[in-house]
């Protein structure tokens, strides 16, 4: 898979670490409550969409870097959504179902709570599938979802020193910042690669047992929405 554009001139042959034509870095610094801000963009609209399963494991294993290297804890996760490139035929890869096995992951099952949502280079589209999403969102996140039509609205949340240049802020490049993590991606890969073998003795688990179907039993597709 492509790590920029449509081609990566560097060949990756790991099976653990996901390349793709976007990105999706954890941002330097805080903000002022204390929360780590991730983007979430990509890079050529031309460009098809990726594996989508992979695209959110990759998220997830940013995710699990984090949690063994932040130095002290955060208040919490803030994601900031590009939609510049967005089409319709990206999203009609994005099934309900793998939707919300993701966001279920996200909410309940990830130790850092998602605090907020902001969606930049917002567009027609952008408002058909956030409806369509929201349904699987906790109400306190629906309230919490932030479309801007203009960066300077983006500020009032997210200081301007640890954005990246792209955004009007002081952080330098959001490439440098990627390939950052991409390097600390390739560094965990023994580590990943032994996640791959643990497995949750359900037996243990208390309480009543839930079944697959009582936590994700859901079908369908993007490809049912209508889009003008």
């Amino acid at each position: 898979m492509a790590l920029q554009g449509r081609q990566s001139k560097k060949k990756h042959t790991s099976k653990n670490v996901p390349y793709f034509s976007s990105q999706i870095p954890p941002l330097p610094g805080l903000t002022k409550n204390g929360r780590r801000v991730i983007i979430m963009r990509g890079l050529d609209k031309d460009v098809p969409t990726p594996n989508v399963a992979d695209l959110m494991k990759l998220v997830l294993m940013i995710g699990d870097v984090r949690l063994k290297e932040e130095l002290v804890g955060v208040a919490g996760d803030v994601y900031i959504l590009d939609a510049s490139v967005a089409t319709p035929s990206h999203f009609a890869k994005f099934t309900p179902a793998i939707v919300k096995k993701f966001l279920i992951c996200v909410q309940e099952a990830y130790p850092v709570k998602l605090k907020e949502v902001h969606v930049v280079n917002v567009s027609p589209l952008v408002d058909t599938i956030l409806n369509f999403v929201k349904p699987f969102v906790k109400e306190k996140i629906r309230n919490r979802i932030f479309m801007h039509s203009d960066l300077k609205t983006l500020y009032e949340y997210i200081p301007r020193e640890i954005l990246p240049a792209e955004y009007g802020g002081d952080a330098g490049p959001i490439q440098a910042i990627y390939e950052t993590w991409l390097k600390k991606l390739e560094e965990y890969e023994p580590w990943f690669a032994e996640q791959e073998s643990v497995k949750a003795n359900e037996a243990l688990r208390p309480g009543e047992p839930k079944t697959y179907d009582d936590l994700f039993g859901l079908d369908g597709s993007f490809r049912q929405l209508v889009i003008d």
